[in-house]
């Protein structure tokens, strides 16, 4: 870091003009640079006076996390447009482990729609529509009712599909659980023998693009394999990903 500069009314360290470079060669307009350097700003100036002085490049977690509740506190609202903007102050310092904090903090404020199970993709449709006239139509209610190897057998008993399909639906639901991974990047990752979250917590991202590279090749899947940032991300938020299916 540089100099100090004035930004948004606050005085930091801050290697602005570089900064704003990057944000630049990312297609940020000048509005949004504005933005996005005066909340780091912000965030710089209250670990100055309510973090002992400490500096941007010096974060911590526990930081983060506090300073969230403290824009949330203040505003009655939702901290995600600070958490937008310094995630990319944090990859532009490179500190990927406050990166991936940042994403997951975000991720946990947003709230999608239910990802539907006519959109994993090889499975047949009419097991989907069985499944959707007992009121089984997303992966939530397909986590809800098939958690354990019990549950499983007698849904399938009930409804008439196979238990290998109703397995196959569950675990591609929990996969799912994992931001970004919905239709294509969970049938990739079942087919590819990564089938549960837990498996995917154990793999090395490196390894385990180098082992679905390989298997897009051999087996000629309908996709790509993941890049490394997308994969790095993935399975550091299956490490954070409480278990919840029995198998």
């Amino acid at each position: 870091m540089i100099g100090v500069k004035a930004v948004g009314g606050y005085d930091i360290p801050l290697n602005e003009f570089e900064f704003r470079k990057y944000l630049k060669r990312g297609g940020r307009t000048e509005r949004v640079q504005n933005e996005v350097v005066r909340i780091v700003a912000e965030f710089g100036e209250f670990l100055r006076t309510q973090r002992d002085g400490r500096t941007l490049e010096r974060a911590q977690p526990t930081d983060l996390e506090q300073f969230v509740e403290q824009v949330e506190r203040e505003s009655e609202g939702s901290a995600k447009t600070h958490l937008w903007a310094l995630r990319y102050y944090f990859a532009f310092s490179e500190m990927k482990e406050m990166e991936r904090l940042t994403a997951q903090l975000r991720e946990g404020m947003i709230t999608r729609p239910p990802f539907r199970l006519a959109k994993f993709l090889g499975v047949k449709p009419d097991f989907i529509t069985i499944l959707a006239s007992v009121g089984i139509r997303s992966a939530d209610e397909m986590l809800n009712v098939g958690r354990t190897a019990k549950a499983r057998e007698t849904l399938s008993r009930q409804i008439g599909v196979p238990s290998e399909t109703i397995l196959e639906l569950v675990k591609m639901s929990d996969l799912s659980r994992i931001f970004g991974v919905k239709a294509i990047r969970a049938r990739l990752y079942y087919d590819a023998g990564v089938d549960t979250v837990e498996k995917m917590a154990q793999w090395d991202p490196k390894e385990l693009r180098s082992m679905l590279i390989a298997f897009v090749e051999r087996t000629r899947f309908k996709g790509i394999a993941p890049l490394p940032k997308e994969l790095e991300f993935t399975v550091a938020a299956a490490r954070k990903l409480a278990k919840l299916v029995e198998y």
